[in-house]
C-alpha cells in the first residue's frame, strides 16, 4: 500500500483553520492535495467530496457550479450545454497567463478533444495548471457498473503532466475497481495517498419493500409519503422550524428512481392527481422542462416536492435535505443502488431507502443484461469481456441477494459487499433490526413463488423493452 504521509503543520494559519472545520479525513484529503500529492477518495456518497476539473453529468456540474459562484469563486463550466461565444471566452481567459477562472469543469469526453489538449499545454507552460481532480471515479474502469470510455483517456494527464497532483474520488469501488482506476491513470504509488472511509450511514433507514406483478404498489407508497405528511404537520414547532430553512410541512423532498421513462411520466402524473407535488425528470424531457424541474426541486418549490427520475438521474446533485430515495423496481447493480440511496439524508439527518422488490423484475433485469452482454460480444469473445460479464451478474446477484435476506443487517451486508470488515453501527436503522420476525412474513405474503417465475419465464412473460 502506498505511504501514509504524516500531514506537516506548513499551511498558513487561515488554510488550517479551514482544515480543522471539515468532517473527518476531509482534513487529511485537503491537507495530502496542498502538500502535492496524488490523492485517491472512497467515501460515503454524503462526504461533501472536492470537484475541481472532470465530471461526468451536466447535472451534477451546473448544480456545483451554481453553488460556487454563490459563494463568489470563479468558476465556469465547458459541456454540451455551452455556447460557443461563452466557450472562446472561457478558452481565451484560460491561456492569458493570468486566468480569472481558478475553477474549471469539464466532461471526459472534452477532455479527448486534441483542441483542449492544447491549451491544457499552454496552461501548464505558464504553470496555472495547479490539480486535476476526476469525480465519479469508478466510471474509468471497465469493472464499474457505470464504465465510460472516454474515462480512460484521462491517463493523459499524468502522461503529459507528471507534476501536477491529481485527487479521484468515488463513493462506489470495490478493491478490483479501486486498483484499476489507480492503473488506469498511472499514479505513481510513491506520491500516491489512499484514504478509504467506511461506506456505512448510519442516518439511514435500509428497507425493503415486496411485491409481484399482481399487485400495484402505488397505493402502499402513498400511503407512506401520506402519514409521513401527518407526521410532521402533527409536530406543534414543526412549521416554524422549517419556515426557517426555507421548506414546508407539506415538502418532504424525495426522489423516486424508475428503470423506464413510462414509468417516470406515469408516476410523476399519478402522484400529482393524488395532490403530491411530483415532476418527472429524464433524457427525453425539453430541456427548459428539465431545468426547470430539478431548480424547483432543489429551491424547496411548492409543487417540486418529488423528482421522478430515470436512473440516469444526477449523481452528486447536492441538496442535502432529501428526506427518501425510492427505488421503483430492483436497480441493474448493486453500485448503482447504493449511490442512489446516497442521495438520501446527506445533512446527516434520519432519512429512508426503501427499494421495491418482485421477483417478476429480478427476472427481467437479468433478461435484459443477458441480452445486453449477447449483442457487445464480437464473433471473439475474449477473457475480459466474458470477465466483465460475470461481474455484472454477480453484481445484480448480490442486489438480489440484499432484497431477499431475512437474516442480517442491511448495513452489514453493504459493507460486506464492498469489502469492509465492520461492523457498522444500525440503531433500528434496516427493516431487519427492526422486526425480524415482520420481515419473513412480508416477504413470504408479497413475493411470486420460484415456480411461478420459472414457469412464466418458460413462456417468455418476461420479455420487457430497454432500459432508458
Amino acid at each position: 500500500m502506498p505511504p501514509q504521509k504524516k500531514v506537516g503543520p506548513k499551511y498558513p494559519q487561515n488554510i488550517m483553520q479551514i482544515l480543522i472545520l471539515q468532517r473527518p479525513v476531509q482534513r487529511e484529503v485537503i491537507a495530502a492535495a496542498l502538500e502535492g500529492d496524488d490523492v485517491f477518495l472512497q467515501a460515503a456518497t454524503s462526504f461533501g467530496k472536492i470537484t475541481i476539473v472532470v465530471s461526468p453529468l451536466l447535472a451534477l456540474m451546473n448544480n456545483q457550479v451554481a453553488a460556487m459562484r454563490a459563494a463568489s469563486i470563479k468558476v465556469a463550466t465547458i459541456n454540451s450545454g455551452t455556447n460557443s461565444s461563452t466557450r472562446k471566452e472561457i478558452l481565451e481567459d484560460l491561456q492569458c497567463g493570468h486566468p480569472h477562472i481558478r475553477l474549471l469543469y469539464v466532461t471526459p469526453e472534452y477532455c479527448q478533444m486534441d483542441h483542449f489538449r492544447r491549451i491544457l499545454r499552454v496552461i501548464h507552460s505558464q504553470r496555472e495548471l495547479a490539480r486535476i481532480a476526476i469525480d465519479e471515479a469508478h466510471c474509468i474502469s471497465e469493472w464499474g457498473h457505470d464504465f465510460r470510455p472516454a474515462f480512460t483517456s484521462l491517463s493523459f494527464f499524468k502522461r503529459e503532466f507528471p507534476d501536477v497532483p491529481m485527487i479521484c474520488c468515488t463513493a462506489t469501488a470495490t478493491e478490483r475497481v479501486r486498483n484499476d482506476i489507480l492503473n488506469v491513470l498511472e499514479l505513481d504509488p510513491r506520491k500516491l495517498r489512499l484514504f478509504t472511509m467506511t461506506t456505512s450511514r448510519p442516518n439511514l433507514h435500509f428497507e425493503v419493500r415486496f411485491k409481484s406483478d399482481e399487485e400495484d404498489h402505488y397505493d402502499d407508497f402513498l400511503s407512506w409519503i401520506r402519514a409521513t405528511h401527518s407526521r410532521r404537520a402533527a409536530r406543534s414547532n414543526r412549521a416554524a422550524q422549517l419556515a426557517s430553512l426555507n421548506q414546508r410541512t407539506t415538502n418532504v423532498p424525495g426522489i423516486i428512481y424508475t428503470l423506464y421513462r413510462r414509468d417516470c411520466e406515469s408516476l410523476a402524473a399519478r402522484l400529482r392527481s393524488d395532490g403530491i407535488g411530483a415532476k418527472p425528470y429524464h433524457a427525453g424531457l425539453p430541456p427548459p422542462e428539465k431545468d426547470d424541474h430539478l431548480a424547483g426541486w432543489v429551491a424547496n418549490k411548492e409543487g417540486y416536492d418529488v423528482i421522478v427520475a430515470t436512473t440516469a438521474f444526477g449523481m452528486g446533485i447536492d441538496k442535502e435535505n432529501v428526506r427518501f430515495v425510492i427505488h421503483w423496481q430492483i436497480p441493474k447493480s448493486f453500485e448503482g443502488f447504493y449511490q442512489e440511496a446516497g442521495r438520501a439524508g446527506r445533512d446527516g439527518k434520519a432519512a429512508v431507502c426503501i427499494l421495491y422488490y418482485g421477483r417478476e423484475d429480478r427476472d427481467r433485469a437479468f433478461q435484459l443484461m443477458a441480452k445486453d452482454v449477447a449483442r457487445q460480444q464480437t464473433s471473439k469473445v475474449t477473457a475480459a469481456a466474458v470477465q466483465k460479464a460475470e461481474t455484472r451478474v454477480k453484481s445484480l446477484q448480490a442486489l438480489v441477494g440484499y432484497c431477499e435476506a431475512t437474516n442480517r443487517c442491511r448495513h452489514q451486508i453493504i459493507c460486506d459487499y464492498f469489502g469492509e470488515d465492520a461492523r457498522p453501527e444500525c440503531d433500528y436503522a434496516c427493516d431487519w433490526h427492526k422486526d425480524p420476525v415482520q420481515l419473513v412474513r412480508r416477504m413470504e405474503e408479497g413475493l411470486a413463488s420460484e415456480e411461478f417465475c420459472s414457469t412464466q419465464r418458460e413462456r417468455g412473460a418476461y420479455a420487457y423493452d430497454e432500459y432508458d
